[in-house]
């Protein structure tokens, strides 16, 4: 049933399993990689600092073993010395240990990148189930990993058997010369021992680091069916964000033909456009749109304005205008200031002549002019002859 599933799973990762396996911790990660960082920068700093390490190993075994008679009547001189040299050692040790973990840890992220989650630290029942762990035993991504762990301890200490089987009679020569010169030698034969150790790690990283992103891929890989589920389960989130935003639209538009009533003029495209406007002196710098439809909606404000008695004019330049390039509750384009203030002059004088007979009433409807770049219609017109 197993290799059944694993068959079925040929497809490759999507992005969203990916980042959901990030989420839960799981990263290609290089053991290799480590070792051989940590060797390397162990190497580094030793061939670097071993001059001034020499120096001061010579200089603390010179004070350490440097006696007269006075501290000789000093009781717990050595101890104190002990204690002094012990706190510089351990001092530099932790010094070192936390470079070589930083270098450690930069040596993961170079594979896996970061990732900063709790997930691994929840506690999993079935780890600690022995059934489940010993079948993981014998699974071959685990068989493949001891293998490889083996044959490298195996190279490792091979490398070191053969460079200690050459150069043991020098490390017992080393006994019959000066402190010194038996120092510099030392560290010599380890660099050279460690150069050999990191060129083996070096290879295995070189081989472990493709395997272990081949290997968190093929584990991620999907099935079809995990691939049409994790469509539908997109296609359901658009679904739920295209009911959204269509509940939104439906809100704004009952808002936009409440506002109908309260306009001071509709102008409208007989058949096709329709722009509500108000403006109130004192209170705004330019006439708003407070609602603006095309085709049925153009209708519907259209009767709600007759309803409400607000004026509706036929202009239909101004009209195409004005729902081409005003924006919904705000204020219409400065380029058609001067034909919007002419309609709207015209409508002050017939309210004005409809409430007071002193007032005469306008004879003609103001043609209100429009830049010609402002009219869709004649920006389209323009577009069809250069076509031409």
């Amino acid at each position: 049933m197993a290799d059944q599933d694993a068959q079925d799973r040929n497809l490759p990762a999507s992005a969203k399993k990916i980042e959901r396996s990030r989420a839960e911790g799981q990263l290609p990660r290089s053991r290799d990689l480590g070792h051989f960082a940590v060797m390397a920068a162990g190497g580094a700093m030793l061939a670097t600092l071993s001059p001034t390490a020499v120096d001061w190993l010579q200089k603390m075994l010179v004070s350490s073993l440097r006696f007269d008679a006075q501290q000789l009547a000093t009781p717990g001189i050595m101890s104190q010395r002990l204690a002094e040299q012990t706190g510089i050692g351990l001092a530099i040790s932790a010094g070192v240990g936390l470079l070589l973990a930083l270098v450690a840890v930069l040596a993961a992220l170079a594979l896996g990148g970061w990732n900063w989650t709790f997930k691994p630290l929840a506690p999993k029942f079935s780890n600690i189930n022995p059934l489940t762990g010993f079948g993981r035993l014998f699974q071959w991504a685990q068989l493949g990993q001891a293998l490889k762990a083996c044959l490298l301890a195996l190279v490792l200490g091979a490398i070191g058997a053969m460079v200690l089987k050459d150069r043991v009679a020098t490390y017992v020569g080393i006994m019959s010369v000066p402190l010194p010169a038996a120092l510099a030698y030392a560290g010599q034969q380890l660099m050279s021992g460690l150069a050999l150790l990191g060129i083996a790690l070096a290879v295995f990283a070189l081989i472990d680091v493709p395997l272990q992103y081949q290997l968190y891929m093929r584990r991620l890989r999907m099935s079809r069916e995990e691939m049409k589920q994790e469509v539908k389960e997109v296609e359901g989130n658009l679904e739920v964000k295209a009911k959204i935003k269509a509940k939104m639209r439906e809100m704004a538009k009952r808002r936009m033909l409440a506002a109908v009533p309260t306009a001071d003029l509709v102008v409208m495209n007989p058949t096709h456009y329709a722009v509500a406007l108000k403006y109130e002196e004192g209170k705004m710098s330019a006439p708003t749109v407070v609602a603006k439809g095309a085709d049925l909606l153009a209708m519907k404000i259209r009767d709600l304005a007759t309803e409400s008695k607000v004026p509706v004019l036929q202009s239909p330049m101004l009209a195409r205008a004005l729902y081409a390039h005003a924006e919904l509750d705000r204020e219409i384009p400065a380029a058609l200031f001067s034909a919007v203030a002419q309609v709207l002059a015209y409508v002050y004088q017939l309210k004005a002549s409809l409430s007071r007979r002193e007032v005469p009433r306008p004879h003609f409807v103001p043609d209100a002019h429009v830049p010609p770049e402002l009219d869709p219609h004649n920006n389209k017109t323009d577009a069809a002859e250069d076509e031409a």
